[in-house]
């Protein structure tokens, strides 16, 4: 019988955070999952593209963050597809991210989903700063004059 190939290399980025924001300082977070989740996650059934970070009575909850389950999970046990998921940080952490929020008007943002060496999903987010349209704007001319320059080279 041959052996079923694992992805070891999973990583879902969210692509849209680096287009909208200025990324600041990031954290790794553990993540609270249901079994069947992680499943999902294992399987690539995950979007981060529209998801956000609130902290809530002292917690911090990844909200919106869209994780479908298999087909194989009984009805009976299907979580909540973009229900709120607890993320894992040190008191001394929580803190220093509510003081950003509050203070500095900083937003919190899901940056990538990956499995760790020990098979942890981990759930990188960062403190952010919201860019403005001029900015979005230099930021796909400047790459896009790097991607003709790089193709002009590889061509010459």
């Amino acid at each position: 019988m041959a052996k079923k190939e694992k992805n070891i290399n999973l990583t879902f980025k969210n692509k849209k955070a680096y287009h909208d924001y200025f990324i600041l300082e990031s954290f790794e977070a553990g993540i609270e999952l249901l079994g069947s989740e992680v499943k999902s996650i294992r399987e690539g059934r995950v979007n981060l593209k529209d998801s956000y970070i609130r902290i809530i009575k002292n917690e911090v909850f990844v909200l919106n963050m869209h994780i479908s389950y298999l087909e194989t999970t009984h009805a009976m046990y299907r979580p909540e597809e973009t229900r709120p998921r607890k993320l894992l940080l040190h008191r001394k952490q929580i803190d220093k991210l509510f003081e950003k929020v509050t203070k500095d008007g900083i937003t919190i943002v899901p940056l990538k989903l990956y499995f760790n060496a020990k098979n942890f999903a981990k759930l990188q987010i960062a403190t952010a700063q919201g860019k403005k349209l001029y900015d979005k704007r230099a930021d796909l001319k400047e790459k896009s004059l790097k991607r003709e320059s790089e193709q002009a080279i590889k061509n010459w």
